[in-house]
């Protein structure tokens, strides 16, 4: 019976594979035989590389199962598979070829094959176009890397790999090129290549003259990730379908038969939506690719020479503007030839001009000459804050001018802020709220630019505001608002008399059976402490004071809290007297110094911006929470008594009705008259009763 089955098993490759991983001595000899016909095969397949050849690709697969098992006889096994792929690799058959891969990963999953040598070879086949096998081979590439470094940074591997996907990221095949450039991408997401030398090499990307290459390596540093299809160039490939929305599969499901099957089709095609929705991952911004940089000045200046020969659409640019920006602001580069290049496109009708007009603002700091920035805010005023603009185009304007002034408050003169605060009483509420907003910006930053009458009331934070000069940085060697703390001596002096204080509790008295007098203070901590003693300081004894507490003491997270209530204290204490007003409320947007400007803050406007019907949906729902059903109440004494005859026929069909209705239409007015008195006697002879 043996015999028997051993005479069947070179025309079952599955069970004999079982056989050959349980015992590999016994089925040496099947094994062998196999071998000897896999030779013979390959040596057919290579007289034409281009046909399909079945019996070879289950014997390719069925060695490199069983390759663990035999590592003598199938050493050579991997490198034969590599030289086939190697020559042959754009005539061979699709599916041949995709079967040689997969017998490679198996080779290699059992470490019978060089890492380096194989990965290499996986990245010059990303010039196939074969969309199944690049997809393949990216996510193994990606699966591998990972598991090398899984329990520690394989840093030669690492570096050998980087240097070869280097010279890959300038292939002429933009599609392996493109796809060389998404497995790093992939790989420092993962935090696997997350070092310098990784984003420096994706660098090079932003130079390319394939335009879908440089998108996808500028979209890196921008920290966003558009899902456009990796191969939409191939041609021989069909659309992806797109997936049916909830709402979709409900309506088709209440118009066709209902049935149990139906049913439960329907309940689990909306469980895959709900899982699918959840694997989409969240929009995430991570700017720590930028500061990897080694060069951001020559990195800047080579793409602003890039943007300006460029005949890419102006999407294109925009990106390549806003990398650019962002360079110049998180690096506070001097780029000054990037500002005159900004405000060519600073036009009331210029397509997404809100967005240049946050590149702009991106691009300003306090380390670039007032000058350059104070042309390009006077090209907004004379382009936007007009009257021949409209009020949203003025207001989207002055917004732009207050997000530069918070970066570079020096670049906006008496003469320009003269003119502007005269908006501040405009017709438009917007154009009249975004003035308001640059008026308090300079209160904070430079009270002395604005006219005495709209500097607003004094107060002790508006004396301690300093106006810088160009290169200045206003840097202190103590924590402002520390003066309101105890010295060392102050609190060693509290300390002995809380002790004090305990051992009276403790003892009752003393020895002679007296009393132990104790002086503690009622106050325990914060500006109540020392506000007696403050209140005579003068400005540099204060100053004083608080180099003392700095210099003196280890601050707690209590300390500072209290610091910063004191700070916040004094935007709204009179600087004449230690009485309080009101807080302001905020007029507009948050005016927050950042790396980063939200464009939110440039397309701010006073009025109701135009909603979605998802958000309108999302503020009706939420409105409908903790409340009664909606619809008319029906007002009873009695809540069980039967329904009036008006409320039976609301429910009754419009034929049973139409007749009535067609009467009513045809009464006089007298008739109308009459009606309306009888119902009113009614009313209120039912009023009287009750």
């Amino acid at each position: 019976m043996g015999k028997s089955n051993n005479n069947k098993l070179p025309n079952n490759l599955p069970q004999l594979q079982n056989l050959i991983k349980r015992d590999p001595e016994s089925y040496k000899d099947e094994f062998q035989q196999q071998h000897s016909h896999f030779q013979s095969q390959l040596q057919i397949f290579q007289l034409k590389p281009s046909e399909n050849n079945e019996l070879l690709a289950d014997l390719s697969i069925f060695l490199a199962q069983v390759s663990h098992c035999y590592p003598d006889e199938l050493e050579d096994l991997g490198e034969q598979l590599r030289e086939i792929l190697q020559t042959h690799t754009t005539i061979l058959d699709k599916e041949m070829r995709l079967v040689f891969c997969r017998a490679l990963m198996l080779l290699r999953n059992k470490n019978l094959m060089p890492v380096t040598t194989l990965l290499e070879l996986f990245f010059e086949l990303f010039r196939c176009k074969d969309k199944i096998l690049r997809k393949t081979l990216y996510n193994y590439i990606i699966q591998d890397i990972k598991n090398i470094n899984a329990k520690h940074k394989n840093s030669r591997l690492n570096n050998t790999l980087q240097n070869f996907m280097y010279t890959m990221l300038r292939d002429n095949n933009a599609t392996a090129a493109k796809m060389s450039l998404d497995v790093m991408v992939e790989l420092y997401k993962r935090q696997i290549w997350n070092d310098t030398k990784t984003v420096n090499v994706i660098t090079t990307a932003c130079f390319s003259k394939t335009t879908k290459i440089l998108v996808a390596a500028i979209n890196f540093f921008l920290g966003t990730d558009e899902a456009d299809d990796n191969d939409s160039e191939d041609e021989d490939e069909g659309e992806k379908p797109e997936r049916k929305s909830s709402k979709q599969l409900l309506t088709a499901h209440c118009v066709k038969k209902k049935t149990r099957k139906g049913n439960k089709k329907l309940e689990q095609a909306l469980k895959v939506l709900k899982k699918h929705k959840k694997k989409r991952k969240v929009e995430s911004f991570n700017f720590s690719a930028i500061h990897l940089i080694h060069d951001p000045q020559g990195f800047a200046e080579k793409l602003l020479r890039q943007l300006e020969g460029t005949t890419d659409r102006f999407e294109v640019k925009l990106m390549m503007m806003n990398i650019i920006s962002r360079l110049v602001g998180i690096h506070q580069l001097i780029l000054l030839n990037l500002y005159p290049l900004i405000q060519r496109f600073l036009q009331p009708h210029q397509r997404q001009v809100t967005k240049i007009l946050l590149y702009a603002a991106q691009a300003s700091h306090e380390l670039v000459p007032p000058e350059e920035i104070e042309v390009m805010i006077k090209t907004i005023t004379n382009n936007f804050v007009t009257e021949r603009t409209s009020g949203e185009g003025m207001a989207v304007g002055l917004n732009g001018i207050r997000e530069i002034c918070i970066r570079c408050p020096l670049a906006c003169t008496p003469e320009l802020m003269e003119y502007l605060v005269t908006f501040k009483t405009y017709k438009d509420k917007n154009v009249m709220m975004a003035t308001r907003s640059i008026i308090q910006l300079y209160r904070q930053k430079n009270p002395e630019l604005l006219h005495k009458r709209d500097r607003g009331k004094p107060t002790e934070a508006l004396k301690e505001v300093e106006s810088l000069q160009f290169g200045e940085t206003g840097a202190k060697g103590y924590l402002q608002g520390a003066e309101i703390l105890k010295t060392t001596d102050e609190v060693e002096t509290v300390d002995e008399e809380e002790n004090a204080w305990e051992e009276m509790e403790d003892d009752g008295n003393d020895s002679d059976g007296s009393w132990i007098d104790v002086h503690h203070s009622s106050d325990e901590e914060g500006e109540e402490v020392e506000g007696e003693d403050l209140s005579g300081l003068t400005a540099e004894e204060r100053n004083e004071r608080a180099q003392a507490i700095s210099s003196s003491r280890i601050l707690t997270q209590e300390d500072f809290q209290n610091i910063r209530t004191h700070q916040l204290s004094k935007q709204v204490t009179d600087a004449k007297s230690s009485r309080k007003r009101k807080a302001p409320e905020p007029e507009g947007p948050e005016t927050q110094n950042g790396d980063l400007v939200s464009l939110a803050n440039i397309e701010w406007v006073y009025k109701k911006r135009h909603q979605t019907k998802e958000e309108k949906v999302q503020g009706i729902m939420e409105g409908r929470e903790g409340r009664e059903k909606f619809g008319a109440r029906q007002i009873r004494q009695n809540p069980h008594a039967s329904t009036t005859n008006k409320e039976k026929a609301k429910k009754k069909t419009f034929m049973m009705m139409k007749h009535k209705v067609k009467r009513k239409q045809n009464r006089s007015y007298k008739d109308k008259q009459l009606a309306l008195k009888s119902s009113l006697v009614k009313k209120m002879k039912s009023s009287m009763k009750h």
